[in-house]
C-alpha cells in the first residue's frame, strides 16, 4: 500500500537543508536514496535546498540549468519575491533541485514568525541565528511547493 501511495502524485519534493549542501550524516542518507524513490514514484522527484552559495562561488554539488523552469522562476520571483536557482545535484541519477535564497524574508522575520506563533504556537523568542535562518527556509520551501503547484 506504501508504493500505491507514492505513485498517486504528479511531484514529491525532497526538502533538507542538507540539499546540495554537505554537512554532516543527514546528507548522505538524503543524498544515497534517490535512486530508490525513483524507482518507487511514476511522478517527478524534486529536492529543495538553501543556496546558501547565492552564485558567490560554483557550488560543486550543483549544477544550474537556467532555462529548468524559466517562468515559474520569474512568476515567483515577481509574485513572492523568492529568488531560486534551478538545475541538478551532482549525485548519482542528477536529481532536479531547487536552491531557495531564503535571505529575502529576513527582513519580514518578526511578522513571520508572529503568524507561526498565533497559527501554530512555533515559539521563536529564545532562537539562536541557526534557528531563525533554518526556519525562514523551511518557511520559503512552502512558498516555493505552494508557487509551484498552483503554477
Amino acid at each position: 500500500m506504501h508504493n500505491k501511495v507514492l505513485r498517486d502524485f504528479e511531484y514529491i519534493f525532497e526538502t533538507s537543508w542538507e540539499v546540495c549542501n554537505m554537512v554532516g550524516g543527514i546528507y548522505t542518507v538524503v543524498s544515497t536514496k534517490y535512486l530508490q524513490a525513483k524507482q518507487q514514484t511514476t511522478g517527478k522527484y524534486i529536492c529543495l535546498g538553501p543556496d546558501l552559495w547565492r552564485s558567490k562561488t560554483p557550488n560543486p554539488l550543483f549544477t544550474e540549468d537556467d532555462k529548468l523552469f524559466f517562468k515559474w522562476k520569474k512568476q515567483l520571483l515577481n509574485d513572492k519575491g523568492i529568488r531560486v536557482r534551478c538545475g541538478h545535484w551532482n549525485i548519482p541519477g542528477n536529481p532536479v533541485v531547487i536552491l531557495i535564497d531564503f535571505t529575502t524574508l529576513i527582513e519580514q522575520k518578526n511578522h513571520i514568525f508572529g503568524e507561526l506563533w498565533s497559527g501554530f504556537g512555533l515559539d521563536s523568542l529564545f532562537g539562536s541565528w541557526e534557528y531563525i535562518e533554518s526556519a525562514l527556509f523551511g518557511y520559503a520551501a512552502g512558498m516555493v511547493v505552494e508557487s509551484f503547484s498552483q503554477f
